[in-house]
């Protein structure tokens, strides 16, 4: 083993005084995080210097300062744009981006889908507690129909985002969807993120415990429910979940069924086997929307496919066209058509 990639998450963890509210999911996520990073580093091979961590504005968009990495806070929903600067600029980085469902889906909404359509290889972290925290309790565009916040007192009356269902509508190559109290969950979605070659997004479910009711998300969290609420997806394994581990989906058509094994004839075989690099998205799609209470909420690594990158194509663009072209320095272009000597 070589030790210049051997890391612990201290390594990776800064100085600084973390700065969330008590009981706020986002220490969860560091968590996962710091734990994530050192492996990353020893199965990829990346040294400590290739990690960069890039925000836009809200409370997830702190961790640069939380993390002893190359960073950007930059501001609001701008940080997949930079990011993809970055990454083309430097291929060699890691780029990871820390975000919220209002940085992001609002008004860096085009940013985020064009960074997905692209397939540059980052890396994007997706803290959703449906609403917005830092800016006090304004609804958010992944809020449900109906939440009552500071700027919708009488509901809201518009339909949320799905953010899986936004990635794989933009072409997504790899989606994942984890909880922040689920820190090893977290830590595996994260490092099948970083050995993703495009651009990766792994939405994770937090509360705010300010501005959200306490309970939000609580039948996934809850330990008496959560895993008859919540299935755990891995590739190339059945779709069975439940405390008993006695519940299943099968397809029927274009729709995905919830069933009990052993009742109706229905048998381990029956069973879907979860497969995360088909190319088509259908049952992707399928998986994406489940919603509780009549389907368990997917976790785990959803889908990851393999396509060409974005970040490929500029540096073999940039390639060819020296290889191929005759102006190789300033000098040349200079010097290139009509010029005069005086």
């Amino acid at each position: 083993m070589n030790d210049k990639y051997k890391y612990t998450p201290d390594n990776f963890k800064s100085d600084q005084e973390i700065k969330w509210c008590p009981g706020c999911g986002d220490y969860a996520i560091l968590n996962s995080v710091l734990k994530a990073m050192p492996e990353v580093a020893l199965e990829l091979k990346y040294k400590h210097e290739r990690f960069t961590f890039i925000s836009g504005i809200g409370c997830s968009s702190r961790f640069p300062y939380y993390l002893n990495t190359f960073g950007f806070h930059s501001i609001h929903g701008r940080a997949a744009a930079i990011s993809t600067g970055v990454k083309v600029a430097n291929p060699l980085l890691t780029v990871w981006v820390t975000t919220g469902d209002g940085d992001s889906l609002a008004i860096g909404g085009n940013h985020f889908i064009h960074a997905i359509r692209r397939n540059i290889d980052i890396n994007i972290l997706l803290f959703n507690n449906e609403i917005y925290g830092l800016t006090k309790g304004q609804y958010s565009p992944t809020s449900v129909l109906g939440k009552v916040t500071k700027t919708s007192p009488f509901g809201t009356v518009e339909h949320p985002f799905n953010p899986g269902e936004v990635v794989l509508g933009a072409r997504g190559t790899f989606f994942a969807r984890s909880i922040d109290m689920e820190v090893e969950l977290t830590k595996k979605c994260l490092v099948s993120s970083a050995k993703h070659d495009g651009t990766s997004v792994v939405e994770i479910l937090q509360n705010c415990v300010i501005f959200n009711d306490k309970t939000h998300y609580s039948f996934a969290k809850d330990k008496d429910t959560r895993q008859d609420n919540t299935i755990v997806l891995k590739h190339g394994e059945k779709m069975i979940f439940g405390k008993n581990k006695d519940k299943g989906l099968i397809q029927i058509g274009m729709k995905l069924m919830v069933v009990k094994i052993g009742e109706g004839g229905i048998t381990i075989d029956d069973i879907l086997r979860h497969n995360a690099t088909e190319p088509n998205p259908g049952v992707h799609m399928m998986l994406v929307n489940m919603k509780y209470p009549n389907y368990p909420v997917a976790l785990g690594v959803i889908r990851d496919v393999v396509d060409v990158t974005y970040d490929d194509g500029v540096r073999d663009q940039v390639e060819s066209v020296r290889s191929h072209g005759s102006i190789h320095c300033v000098e040349d272009l200079l010097n290139s058509g009509s010029t005069w000597e005086i």
